[in-house]
């Protein structure tokens, strides 16, 4: 299964590694966005966003996750050095990788957010610090409701 995934990251070197590796996975990168007003403007076009925290426009990558899967239905995976800043989660969102990460388990990441939007099962990277089921938006329609 491949989909569409957007890359909020306000790195472009890292933003590019991610997307590089999405294709050898066979997804869609639609875009990089590096703020919050450019991750909107492509989230008509996501099925799942990678985002970070911390990006051009500030610490807006909580409030950005929330908004991609509550009003866009996006699966959303927080990518980040800081994952203390989540706390316990954002509503709608899956969990958070720390970074740095490697390769494979980002990959793995990848495909855990795949599996959950389509409900399949799936075994999450040993370091993706899930969020409360009932924080996740896992509707491939966009509704909103929980898994």
């Amino acid at each position: 299964m491949n989909c569409k995934v957007m890359v909020v990251e306000d790195e472009i070197f890292v933003a590019t590694e991610i997307e590089s590796m999405l294709e050898e996975l066979g997804h869609h990168p639609i875009g990089i966005a590096m703020d919050s007003a450019s991750a909107l403007d492509l989230a008509r076009h996501a099925e799942i966003a990678l985002v970070d925290l911390n990006l051009r426009d500030g610490p807006t990558g909580p409030s950005l996750g929330k908004i991609l899967a509550e009003q866009f239905g996006v699966t959303v995976l927080f990518i980040t050095a800081n994952p203390s800043q989540l706390g316990d989660g954002v509503p709608g969102t899956i969990g958070v990788l720390p970074k740095p990460v490697m390769d494979e388990e980002l990959s793995e990441a990848v495909r855990y957010a795949v599996a959950r939007r389509h409900r399949l099962a799936a075994e999450p990277p040993t370091r993706l610090k899930l969020f409360g089921a009932d924080n996740c938006n896992d509707r491939e329609d966009g509704l909103g409701v929980t898994a």
